[in-house]
């Protein structure tokens, strides 16, 4: 039987014993047939958002780091994954592609609201996995209506409720402006933030929105600026994230910065930005920062390090981004193990469901990995955090985001 905690992991080797200690007898099932077992992931590896493409590159380096110490059982991982420039018909096409020619198990982690709105039903409708979601957005949480969709992070909804209660308890009679990324990303914690304000949301006395493809944001910080707001809350990606606090920084306007989890990176966002600039940053977080000096001798951070120096060695050791996909590949290779023998779909998604206080081990602590038959929402925590000029340091402690009022399934 599985435990419900993975062994602290301290190096390299160190995982490698925790994968022979527990091997994966994965039966000829469906696609999960002869030597190999295929994961397909669709990433935006060149585009607006090819920041995020750094999740997909350090997913395939732990598989590799998986392979070199024999697989699964005696199976390699064979991870494909492909381009779609964050486009959803093009994220159609390739899921497509996966499915139907590269004949693999399940999709994973692949990246945004709208290219996995695109493939969500065809993938349900041929009973296709489609797990771990790199998204924040609460439609990946409907076991009933989508049974075969899953998320993996908090919720951006959630995210915009938690700087709420924190503006609310720390700047309570400050005024607020709203800068957002026009589409479901950004709508949705924006709305979690009004939520979260509740009554006392007249304290945001200016929003603008701006489209993920702009490269100019001057005009909007200047308004911003001129409301007279004490606090900006910004919600996009990180290379405009990076415009947005030089641009505040040039116009001499030091607010209270507030950064979205998605952007909190100090490689694609903090250093372009100005490392001096961004001093004072506010985000959340539910991963370690291996950048992090309270972390230096913490064995799973070790072990990271050793994974990127040895796996993934072109990759930022600051970007957070390879941080979370080696956590959700770990994920991933958790419900791998809990399946056993049968590594057929429909039990891929019953073990998915079945995670119990699962630590990833880069995860905060604290932070544990929940699911179950009516729950799809795998983190459900996060933590306030603030930059120092070097590393994200807590603040407080981990905030349950499960309070986020979310529909019945349907």
């Amino acid at each position: 039987m599985q435990t419900k905690r993975q062994t602290a992991l301290s190096t390299c080797l160190a995982l490698a014993a925790v994968l022979a200690a527990a091997p994966l007898r994965a039966q000829q099932a469906q696609t999960a047939a002869g030597s190999e077992i295929r994961i397909g992931n669709v990433m935006p590896y060149t585009g607006p958002l090819a920041a995020f493409a750094t999740i997909g590159r350090a997913e395939a380096a732990y598989f590799d780091m998986v392979n070199e110490h024999g697989g699964i059982n005696g199976r390699k991982v064979k991870f494909v994954s492909v381009d779609d420039s964050s486009n959803p018909k093009t994220a159609m096409e390739q899921t497509r592609d996966l499915v139907e020619k590269q004949d693999v198990l399940l999709m994973f982690g692949s990246f945004g609201t709208p290219s996995n709105l695109a493939v969500r039903k065809y993938l349900n409708e041929r009973k296709i996995p489609q797990l771990f979601v790199a998204s924040g957005d609460e439609e990946w949480a409907h076991p009933r209506a989508f049974p075969w969709t899953m998320g993996w992070q908090p919720t951006f909804r959630a995210e915009g409720q938690i700087y709420a209660n924190y503006i609310q308890a720390a700047y309570p009679s400050r005024k607020i402006a709203v800068l957002w990324q026009n589409d479901q990303f950004g709508r949705d914690l924006f709305r979690g933030l009004q939520e979260g304000l509740g009554d006392t949301a007249g304290m945001i006395v200016a929003d603008l929105a701006f489209d993920a493809s702009e490269t100019a944001i001057q005009n909007q910080v200047g308004i911003l600026k001129n409301s007279g707001a004490d606090i900006l809350v910004f919600d996009g990606a990180p290379a405009i994230a990076a415009r947005a606090i030089r641009v505040a920084a040039d116009l001499d306007w030091h607010p209270v910065f507030i950064l979205d989890n998605a952007s909190a990176s100090i490689a694609s966002a903090l250093r372009p930005a100005g490392l001096q600039n961004s001093l004072g940053v506010i985000s959340t977080s539910f991963l370690k920062d291996a950048g992090d000096a309270s972390w230096k001798n913490d064995p799973q951070i070790k072990a990271w390090l050793a994974f990127m120096d040895r796996y993934f060695p072109d990759g930022d050791k600051d970007d957070i981004y390879a941080v979370f996909g080696y956590a959700a590949a770990d994920t991933l290779m958790q419900v791998l193990r809990q399946c056993g023998d049968d590594l057929s779909r429909d039990n891929v998604m019953r073990q998915a469901a079945s995670l119990k206080d699962y630590q990833s081990p880069i995860a905060l602590p604290g932070i544990v990995i929940n699911t179950g038959p009516k729950d799809f929402r795998p983190i459900k925590q996060m933590r306030l955090v603030q930059f120092d000029g070097t590393a994200w340091q807590p603040i407080g402690d981990v905030i349950e985001s499960a309070f986020t009022a979310v529909r019945e399934d349907n």
